[in-house]
Order: structure tokens, then C-alpha cells, then sequence
């Protein structure tokens, strides 16, 4: 049954109180205009924002941009989230961000309208006497996409008086460093170093990541307290103009990135290619944009496969409809700290098979076929028999759904706790 993890649900209040002042850090969603949807780590962040803007009381959000740093206060953010959402459009560059040359065009635009939303701005040097003049006292400062971890804007923070929260969505860069891009270990050390010594909490996604976060912050010194808040599952909803494929096909989503293991799949294609007639090999959708220190992988791509489609810039939605419909979705990744799409294609009623590792079985259960990642033909066996099997068995949704926790949940999990 789909579940697990640290559940204090029932520890606090249904709401939280919204007499308290809120600071969200959007470095990171701002920093991603215009490269295409939505990660999984800017959802979150995206979330924490509609959330909090649902609540009341003082809110602010804190903004990095090429000059300095910019503060929005309740309307500035509402603003801005309707931007990034696309409700309204990005406006007109000012002259700063027709000056910052190495910042891309929405880019460029993103932080000009940040300076025309903002109730204050400053250069870096200014950043602790700006948040004085306007976060109250104990503001709960919320950081929940890594940006901005660094002892200057931490001290600043806490100079104002202000509570801090960081949430960490894994520590596969210091597990998995071959799998990330080079200077990927030293910097989320870094980042990891200095919320362990500024944090009045740190959040983590699962049981599995509160474990590896106290792992390494042993090493600093001081481990802050942690909280596991498992984040919601709220897959998008399927698109229903999407043409769906009429043979049987699979689908993978996530960055083409060497942890993500596309090469397994490659390789069971190639497999199926060399052993099966063409008509009774199934389709592989791989959605999702192409990533970094994968070029055998990108080549292999390139050089092309019928049965293999690639597509890098689907809506949320057209992604949801593709999952939904799918004999299975694949996902062979070697390590995740959350991994959300198994758990959405879950929620959709969509088969799952996936590597065992432990965040699947604290959240999934027994609902996905769990397969070794070094055992290519029981995955190539499965994949058969779900291409061949018309009955369109689906995993156990009913159990799935009752068990799914909202953005709500997590949200007032979270600021209960502070």
C-alpha cells in the first residue's frame, strides 16, 4: 500500500497559524524562466508559493538576481507567481536587464519585472540592513530550493531575528558524484555545510533523506533538527487534446542524465531489436530534456530507433496523459531522494517499474514491480509481458489515493511544526 515515511500529521493542528510573517526564497524559480517545464525541485517551490499565498498574514519573497537581491511583498509575489505560471506575461526589459548581457532574454526580463514588483531591492553588500527595514522579527524564512544557501545571506537572515527552514530534496550529489556535473559534490557540500550551521530546521522528503542528511551533517558538526515532510502527489491533469499512440508503448520520464539510467533501456530496445520481429516490439517514449555528462547515451539517441521517441518539451499535461495511458512506466534510476514520477504514474493507475530502492518501498509499497538494475533481462521479460497483456490491469489506485498527501498537508505539517 502506498505510504510510509514520518507521519506527524496526527501530532499537529489541521491549520497553521497565520499570524506569523513568511519569507519564501524564489531564486530558483525565477532563475529557470525559460528553460522549458517545470523540474520536480522548482513543482516544490511552486507549491510552497500557492500555499502560502492561500494563508494570511505577512509574506515576502526573497529573489537573487544578477545585481543584488530583490524583496516582494504579498501582491509583488502574487504577481510574480502569475507570471511564472503564465496568467500574465514576463514585461518589457528596463535598462539593468538590457545591461546584463550574460543573462539570457527571459531571463533578462524575469528580473526586470522583479525590480518593477519589488518593495525593496539592494546590492549584495546591502542585503542585512534591507531585510531589517522591512521582515519583522521572527519571520520564518523558507528555502526550498537550494539557492541562496551561502553564510552571507544566512547571517543576514538571521541578524533580522528570523527562523530559518531548508528543505533538502537528497544528498545524491555527495553519494553519487559520477553522476553529477563536475563541481556538483563541492558546491552542495557547501550548501549542505552552511544549513547545517544557520538552520533552525531542516525539512527532508522522506525518512530515507532525513537518514543521509544526518549522515553528513555529523561531519559539520551540528545536525539541526530534522523533519520529514513527504511531499504531495499531485500529478497534473492529463490533457485530453494529447493523441494518444495506438500500439502498446512505455514511457520513462525525468532529465536524460546518467542516475536516470537511460542506457538500461537502450540496451532492452537494442535487445528486442536483435530478437523479436518489428511488430512485436512496443514504443519507448523517453519525455524529458536532455541533461549533462550523458554523451554516449545522447549519441545513441541520435543515431536513432523506430521504436524510441524523445520528447523534450511536452506540457505537464500532455506528460500526464502519455503516463496515464502507457502499458507501464519505466524507471530505472540507481539512486532518487524523493522520485516523483513512479509515485504520480502511480496515482494516475499507471504500472510502475522501477529500481528497489528504498524510497519506493517507504512510499510505494508493494504497488511497483521492483526489478535489479544489472538484471536487464527480467526487465526486458516484464516489458514483454505487459506489451502483449491487453487485460489493462491496473496497480491498486483506491489504496493509492487514500493514501496521497496533499500540498496542504505538507505545508501545514511544516509550519506547525515552527
Amino acid at each position: 500500500m502506498l505510504g510510509g515515511g514520518t507521519n506527524l500529521a496526527n501530532t499537529v493542528s489541521d491549520t497553521a497559524s497565520d499570524d506569523a510573517a513568511r519569507c519564501l526564497d524564489l531564486t530558483r524559480l525565477v532563475s529557470r524562466t525559460g528553460h522549458g517545464p517545470l523540474t520536480g525541485v522548482d513543482r516544490v517551490e511552486l507549491a510552497w508559493a500557492r500555499g502560502l499565498l492561500a494563508r494570511g498574514g505577512k509574506l515576502f519573497a526573497l529573489n537573487r538576481t544578477a545585481t543584488g537581491f530583490t524583496l516582494l511583498d504579498r501582491a509583488g509575489m502574487a504577481a510574480l507567481v502569475a507570471r511564472i505560471e503564465g496568467r500574465t506575461l514576463w514585461g518589457r526589459r528596463d535598462l539593468v536587464g538590457h545591461l546584463s548581457r550574460r543573462l539570457s532574454r527571459p531571463r533578462q526580463a524575469a528580473e526586470s519585472d522583479l525590480r518593477r514588483l519589488a518593495c525593496a531591492r539592494c546590492l549584495r553588500p546591502g542585503l542585512g540592513r534591507m531585510l531589517k527595514r522591512h521582515l519583522p522579527p521572527g519571520t520564518l524564512y523558507l528555502n526550498t530550493g537550494h539557492s541562496n544557501l551561502d553564510d552571507r545571506v544566512m547571517t543576514a537572515l538571521k541578524s533580522t531575528g528570523a527562523r530559518i527552514a531548508v528543505l533538502i530534496h537528497d544528498t545524491i550529489p555527495l553519494d553519487f558524484p559520477q553522476y553529477q556535473r563536475p563541481g556538483s559534490h563541492e558546491i552542495f557540500a557547501r550548501k549542505l555545510a552552511t544549513a547545517a550551521r544557520h538552520a533552525d530546521i531542516i525539512l527532508a522528503n522522506s525518512d530515507a533523506t532525513a537518514a543521509d542528511i544526518a549522515r553528513h551533517t555529523v561531519a559539520t558538526g551540528r545536525t539541526p533538527p530534522l523533519l520529514t515532510a513527504r511531499l504531495a502527489i499531485a500529478p497534473p491533469r492529463p490533457d485530453p487534446d494529447m493523441p494518444i499512440p495506438e500500439r502498446p508503448y512505455f514511457v520513462t520520464v525525468g532529465t536524460i542524465e546518467p542516475r536516470k539510467n537511460h542506457a538500461l533501456l537502450l540496451d532492452i530496445w537494442d535487445h528486442f531489436a536483435a530478437t523479436l520481429p518489428p511488430d512485436e516490439i512496443p514504443d519507448l517514449f523517453i519525455l524529458g530534456r536532455r541533461g549533462w555528462n550523458n554523451d554516449a547515451v545522447f549519441a545513441r539517441l541520435d543515431r536513432g530507433n523506430p521504436r524510441i521517441t524523445e520528447h523534450g518539451d511536452m506540457t505537464d499535461g500532455q506528460v500526464a496523459a502519455m503516463v496515464q495511458h502507457a502499458r507501464a512506466m519505466l524507471f530505472p534510476s540507481l539512486a532518487e531522494g524523493f522520485g516523483l514520477p513512479p509515485l504520480e504514474a502511480a496515482a494516475l493507475g499507471t504500472p510502475v517499474l522501477c529500481a528497489p530502492l528504498s524510497v519506493y518501498r517507504e512510499f510505494l509499497g508493494d504497488i511497483p514491480v521492483c526489478l535489479a538494475t544489472g538484471d536487464m533481462y527480467s526487465w526486458a521479460n516484464e516489458i514483454r509481458k505487459r506489451s502483449a497483456d491487453t487485460s489493462d490491469r491496473r496497480p491498486d489506485t483506491v489504496a493509492a489515493n487514500q493514501a496521497l498527501w496533499t500540498w496542504d498537508d505538507h505545508i501545514n505539517l511544516v509550519l506547525n511544526r515552527l
